[in-house]
């Protein structure tokens, strides 16, 4: 199967290379995709380059977002047949894949609309002088997405970058790709000139770590763990490119005593729940003032053995894990968390559908889970849900901000003044008063602090990230 996508064309890779796709759902494999090379991403990168000063360079700022409203129309189009693609390929719940394809169509959308809208300013300086300030693109940005949301990440990284007037070079997962592959064919039925959006398919260890040294490269964004995170930070470092990092969390819920806890219950749950927990924004943390704390958690309990898990076909709360790696972990968390001694308040059920060759875990509540404890501080990426009391308002900011992670919170509370006081005190790039997520959020930049990264995406700031800045000074006099 030819994936890599270099000047419009489509190859394989240039050592005739594949990796493998499971389904997680079984294990077993059922296509293949290339296995791209360092020398796959020079070709990319020089198709990059080669746009910037060809036609994709010369487009003006509306002829770049007509394009960018075509592609969102065509996707809305295939909407089902992307969807599906997107099920099988990580094994999300038919429903769930079809509001991502609507959000993919969305961030097109939205900053297709958006690219003739960013404009400069004039600065005041001395008599005899013109001073302007233009926003002007990178050049080449390169892009490394994750497996959890494939077509989603597509739209969040690419659409601000190309509605700047950037080349880009992206390097999808090769756990799930498939439905970003579909989403770059509409590209080119749109009409993008060749070199605007090149993909590699191929390992991180290969050649995602060729994009992101190579000296060709302008920009970078990356969304995945910190570990790999600061490899990547790294590598380009060594070059002087600034980048995008989103590196994950661990966001907690904080619910006071009164709160409308009705309200609080489902959102809590489908929280962690969405995605298999595989969401770098996941409400893995729920604290619980301990005035109301067996009341509450006795109604999450009670929710979450109720969850349900399964194939995509069947439509339930969640999915399998992407992949046997993360399988084993997210396993491990769950063996150690109960060896610990720390109770398991509740379990989800797995369909009878769904194969034991699969990566299937069942949504897990464990509380009271001690503060300093790994299921309190790590990033699990899976259904688990780590409960902990707090005392008062004070204890819950310690809480709240007792990880190495800054990425999104949310706060349950009736008291107005309360809601303020921890939106401003808490350490997080997004905070929620009595919601959480808001619907996807292409309009609400995003991104963390700490060990969450650094940088924002989504909304108008992302557009700032994906361009840069140029100061003309004219000597009129």
């Amino acid at each position: 199967m030819n994936t890599i996508l270099i000047d419009n064309e489509w190859s394989a890779a240039s050592n005739g290379e594949t990796i493998e796709v499971l389904n997680p759902c079984d294990g077993k494999p059922f296509t293949e995709i290339s296995r791209g090379t360092a020398a796959d991403i020079d070709r990319a990168i020089a198709a990059a380059r080669r746009a910037l000063d060809g036609p994709w360079g010369k487009l003006t700022a509306t002829e770049r977002g007509r394009l960018m409203q075509k592609l969102a129309q065509l996707i809305i189009d295939n909407t089902e047949k992307i969807a599906q693609i997107e099920a099988r390929d990580t094994g999300k719940p038919i429903t769930v894949a079809r509001v991502d394809i609507g959000v993919v169509a969305r961030y097109f959308e939205f900053y297709g609309a958006a690219a003739d809208k960013v404009h400069g300013m004039t600065v005041p300086f001395m008599e005899g002088f013109n001073v302007r300030v233009e926003r002007v693109p990178h050049g080449v940005t390169a892009h490394i997405i994750p497996w959890n949301y494939p077509a989603q990440m597509f739209g969040r990284t690419l659409a601000p970058a190309l509605a700047m007037g950037n080349a880009t070079v992206l390097k999808p997962s090769e756990d799930a790709c498939l439905s970003g592959l579909e989403i770059a064919k509409l590209a080119l039925e749109a009409g993008f000139p060749p070199g605007a959006i090149n993909i590699v398919t191929g390992y991180g260890h290969e050649a995602g770590a060729a994009l992101t040294a190579h000296r060709g490269i302008d920009f970078a964004t990356f969304t995945g763990s910190p570990q790999v995170g600061k490899m990547v930070q790294e590598a380009t470092a060594a070059n002087s490119v600034p980048c995008v990092l989103e590196l994950g969390g661990k966001s907690p819920q904080i619910v006071f005593e009164d709160a409308d806890l009705a309200k609080a219950v489902p959102v809590v749950v489908k929280a962690i729940v969405q995605n298999a927990g595989q969401t770098c924004s996941a409400g893995s943390r729920l604290l619980v003032q301990e005035s109301i704390y067996e009341k509450f958690v006795g109604m999450v309990a009670e929710r979450f053995a109720a969850t349900r898990v399964g194939t995509p076909e069947l439509d339930l709360d969640c999915g399998p894990i992407v992949n046997k790696k993360q399988f084993n972990r997210v396993q491990q968390f769950i063996n150690d968390t109960k060896a610990s001694g720390v109770p398991l308040i509740a379990q989800g059920q797995l369909a009878p559908e769904a194969s034991k060759d699969g990566y299937f875990v069942a949504p897990a509540l464990f509380g009271p889970v001690p503060r300093d404890h790994a299921l309190a501080q790590d990033e699990v990426f899976g259904p688990v849900l780590a409960v902990i009391p707090f005392k008062d308002e004070a204890d819950a900011v310690r809480l709240a901000n007792g990880t190495d992670f800054g990425l999104v919170a949310g706060i349950w509370t009736e008291n107005g003044s309360r809601q303020q006081r921890l939106a401003k005190q808490i350490h997080a790039g997004q905070v929620y008063i009595n919601c959480y997520g808001a619907g996807g959020g292409v309009e609400l930049p995003f991104g963390g602090v700490k060990r969450s990264g650094h940088g924002r995406e989504k909304g108008f700031l992302a557009l700032e990230e994906m361009s840069t800045t140029k100061t003309i000074v004219q000597n009129y006099s």
